[in-house]
C-alpha cells in the first residue's frame, strides 16, 4: 500500500531553518560536555576524624599601680649651742711702721752676692742636625760645617765599598729603588752604639748592621763644650735590576 503525500506538507522552504538548528543544539552539546567539570569526591571515615578544639587562655585584666613615695622628711635642724665665755681678751697693738722726715734710716752696705748657676745635665742623645760640635770621623779637618759635611762623606764612601748591593738582586725584589734606613748612635766615648735598621728585607737589614758597626771610633760631639751623644740616621739607596 503507497504511503499518502499531502501536498501541502512541503519541508523544502524550511530545510535551512532546520539545519541552522540542529547545527546550534550540536555544538551545545559540545560546548556543555567540554566544559562540565567532575569533582572526586573521597569519603573518609568519618570514626577516625579527630576535631581539635582552640583553647582559649582567658588573660585578667591587669592594673599598673604607681606606687608613690612619701617626700623624705627635712634635716633636722642643728643644734646651736651658747658658750659663756668669762676669758678676758687680751687685744694687741700693733705698733705703725710708717717713717718721718726727721727719722734717720741708716743704710747698710751688703756684699755682693755671686749667683751660682747649676749646669743642666745633658742625658738625652741630640740628633746630628742640632749637634753643635758634630762628632770627628778620622782623619777629617778644617770648621764645624766641614768637620759634619766630612763625616757624612767617609759614611757614605764606607757603605758604598763594604755593602753588598748584589744581595738585592739575589732576595728576587721587584724592580725599583729600595731604601733601608739605619739609625745608630755615637756615644760619648765616640763608639757606634745601638743600630737599628728597617727596610724590604730582613737580610738587607742585617747587612746594613753589619756594614754601619765596622765604623771606625770617632771623637765624640760635644753640647756645651760637654761630650754627648749623638743620634744618626743613614738611609741606604739600593736599585733593583730587571
Amino acid at each position: 500500500m503507497l504511503a499518502k503525500k499531502s501536498h501541502k506538507a512541503r519541508l523544502s522552504p524550511y530545510r535551512k531553518l532546520f539545519f541552522q538548528l540542529g547545527l546550534i543544539l550540536t555544538l551545545t552539546l559540545i560546548y556543555v560536555a567540554l566544559e562540565w567539570k567532575t569533582v572526586d569526591r573521597n569519603v573518609s571515615n568519618l570514626d577516625q576524624v579527630s576535631i581539635q578544639t582552640e583553647e582559649f587562655i582567658e588573660i585578667p585584666v591587669t592594673q599598673r599601680i604607681l606606687e608613690v613615695k612619701p617626700p623624705p622628711p627635712p634635716p633636722a635642724p642643728e643644734k646651736i649651742e651658747i658658750v659663756t665665755n668669762d676669758e678676758e681678751i687680751i687685744e694687741t697693738v700693733l705698733e705703725s711702721t710708717e717713717t718721718d722726715e726727721t727719722e734717720f734710716i741708716e743704710v747698710k752696705e751688703y756684699e755682693e752676692i755671686e749667683e751660682i748657676i747649676e749646669e743642666e745635665e745633658l742625658e738625652k742623645d741630640i740628633p746630628f742636625a742640632i749637634i753643635e760640635e758634630a762628632p770627628v770621623y778620622p782623619g777629617c779637618k778644617g770648621n764645624k760645617e766641614e768637620l759634619k759635611q766630612c763625616l757624612q762623606d767617609q759614611i757614605n764612601k764606607h757603605v758604598l765599598k763594604n755593602f753588598k748591593t748584589e744581595l738585592a738582586q739575589e732576595l728576587g725584589l721587584t724592580v725599583g729603588k729600595k731604601k733601608v734606613y739605619v739609625q745608630f748612635k755615637i756615644d760619648k766615648t765616640g763608639e757606634i752604639v745601638n743600630i737599628r735598621a728597617r727596610g724590604p728585607h730582613a737580610r738587607l737589614e742585617k747587612e746594613a748592621i753589619r756594614v754601619v758597626d765596622m765604623l771606625p771610633r770617632m771623637t765624640p760631639g760635644r753640647q756645651r763644650t760637654k761630650p754627648v751623644g749623638v743620634s744618626y740616621t743613614l738611609p741606604i739607596t739600593l736599585q733593583v735590576l730587571e
